[in-house]
């Protein structure tokens, strides 16, 4: 049975029981080195060509798991026996939170999309540190994404993200400071150049691991192209965009509430990235997340100056070879444009 007939029966369960059941079996599969094993071979593309060093570390192939799928880093070894060249988990909060009140998850199969109203439920930070610690470090690249509690006063924000920093950063290859998701109350108001200087100065003087600014979409373009000048010029690592939106007009029959992601957002996240690749392309690391479903997709990032992409809501409606059928499309790409590898496709509409 092929992914597609499965999912016939997989979205008759509500999303977030189908998700954790997801969940189980890949984090089950874990456990199991014959099941790995065969995962690797059925869903891995190993060629020399898809491969990058950046910060130091050595990505595989360019296509990442998008935080918010596997929050409590429970399905690092399932992603990477999936093909994936690097996996971001969380967001992750001091404290552990339940998130928002169910139901929170709605899936829209007719626009290939989601919208989620989570509200960062994971079990906290020290938990999620010494799952991640069994196994760091590790075949590939792990980022953690990182997020306020609830709870914490605005004034106190830069404490929870100052101390996540301190928990994870003997314990990972990458933190994403999240300030952009939509369902944590007036979170995005943290994305300020005031918030975001003091925020990377104290980073900065805790870890030498990169730590990365994730932005929303829906901010205007001046704002976050300052906001991004703001991040490097006080030694952020990179960038990703974008987060989740809040623009329901993209998703017919969309809730008033919560983040839209999928297909809905495709070309929203693509605008907003090529214009922050525009300037700041090879100045900083991009990584491009939103509505990526595909090589075609995949490919567009990646010449519009993304070093890395992130998958997320496309694996529920593409499924488990997603990431191995971006990756032998990106080589099919090099191959058609005689490229040496994918280096030489990056930015290509930039130059």
């Amino acid at each position: 049975m092929d992914y597609y007939e499965l999912r016939k029966y997989i979205f008759k369960l509500d999303p977030e029981t189908a998700h954790g059941a997801v969940e189980f079996l890949l984090e089950s599969a874990g456990f199991f080195p014959f099941v790995l094993n065969y995962l690797k071979k059925k869903f891995c593309v190993e060629d020399e060509r898809l491969s990058q060093r950046i910060w130091d570390r050595d990505f595989k192939n360019p296509v990442g798991l998008g935080a918010g799928f596997d929050k409590n880093a429970t399905m690092i070894k399932g992603f990477y026996a999936l093909g994936f060249g690097f996996t971001e988990v969380g967001t992750v909060t001091l404290k552990p939170q339940s998130g928002n009140p169910k139901p929170r998850l709605f899936r829209y199969p007719k626009y290939e999309s989601l919208q989620n109203a989570m509200g960062f439920n994971n079990d906290g930070a020290e938990v999620i540190k010494e799952r991640v610690k069994r196994l760091y470090p590790f075949e590939i690249p792990i980022g953690v994404n990182i997020g306020k509690n609830k709870t914490t006063p605005q004034d106190r924000a830069i404490e929870d993200y100052e101390e996540l920093i301190k928990t994870f950063k003997e314990v990972c290859d990458f933190l994403v400071v999240n300030v952009s998701s939509p369902n944590t109350p007036n979170l995005r108001d943290l994305q300020n150049e005031e918030f975001i200087k003091e925020l990377f100065k104290r980073a900065k003087a805790v870890t030498d691991k990169p730590v990365l600014l994730k932005l929303a979409p829906d901010m205007e373009i001046d704002t976050a192209l300052s906001l991004c000048q703001t991040a490097i010029n006080s030694f952020a690592d990179g960038i990703i965009a974008t987060n989740t939106t809040m623009d329901y007009s993209l998703l017919p029959g969309a809730k008033d509430f919560g983040g839209v992601s999928g297909k809905a957002l495709k070309e929203k996240s693509f605008v907003f990235f090529e214009e922050i690749a525009k300037h700041f392309y090879k100045q900083t690391v991009l990584i491009s997340v939103g509505g990526i479903d595909g090589a075609k997709e995949a490919i567009r990032r990646l010449r519009a100056g993304a070093n890395l992409i992130e998958i997320f809501t496309a694996l529920v409606f593409k499924g488990p070879s997603l990431a191995k059928e971006i990756n032998e499309g990106i080589l099919k790409e090099l191959d058609r444009e005689g490229l040496k590898n994918i280096q030489e496709l990056i930015g290509t509409d930039r130059e």
